[in-house]
């Protein structure tokens, strides 16, 4: 009959004591990868979503009307909007399109499959499958490009391919910058066979 009192009073008490080991084990782990970041939600998402840049041909005031032109249509299946975080942004995840006009209302299309517009710092970068037309046929095929909106003016630091149909050549690089209408460009590197047509 002791020896069934003790056996019982060992069992509680291992019990107890595991009890308060399992207790006493909190999760004061501080979290430092991944599992620490902050979620972001967008403030807006559009689906199917189509925005026009327009611009006056005339600078006006207030009570003025004038006319505009379009200088851009930007296309894309899904716009995600974080311009309510500290770093504003635009994500495109599904991949954009954006149609440009020049003053004689001739068309450049840019496509990429990703795109982010930073609002703060008015640049955009583009991945995946990039690739700028103008209405001549010039082309340019990247996997990334980056367009400074403010300076007007696109780089890239990846491999590329430059298409000129008029000329006949192709061009194959790593690294370049250029203008938007693609008439003037500067490549860090070039590879490959290049037709070059003297003037006579």
């Amino acid at each position: 009959m002791v020896n069934r009192k003790t056996y019982q009073l060992k069992r509680f008490a291992t019990t107890f004591v595991v009890a308060i080991l399992f207790m006493a084990c909190g999760d004061g782990y501080k979290r430092v990868g991944e599992e620490a970041l902050k979620k972001n939600y967008p403030q807006g998402v559009a689906t199917n979503f189509t925005l026009t840049y327009t611009e006056a041909e005339k600078e006006m005031s207030s009570l003025d009307s004038a006319t505009t032109r379009i200088i851009a249509v930007l296309k894309s299946p899904l716009n995600e909007d974080y311009d309510n975080q500290r770093f504003k942004y635009k994500v495109f995840p599904k991949g954009l399109q954006v149609d440009f006009y020049d003053e004689d209302n001739q068309k450049s299309i840019i496509k990429a499959d990703y795109g982010i517009i930073y609002s703060q710092t008015n640049l955009i970068d583009l991945q995946g499958n990039v690739v700028i037309e103008n209405q001549d046929g010039l082309k340019l095929e990247t996997p990334q490009l980056y367009w400074d909106r403010t300076n007007k003016w696109i780089f890239t630091e990846a491999e590329f391919t430059y298409t000129n149909p008029e000329d006949g050549t192709v061009m194959d690089g790593k690294g370049m910058d250029f203008n938007r209408e693609l008439t003037f460009l500067s490549a860090q590197k070039t590879f490959g066979i290049m037709t070059i047509k003297e003037n006579e």
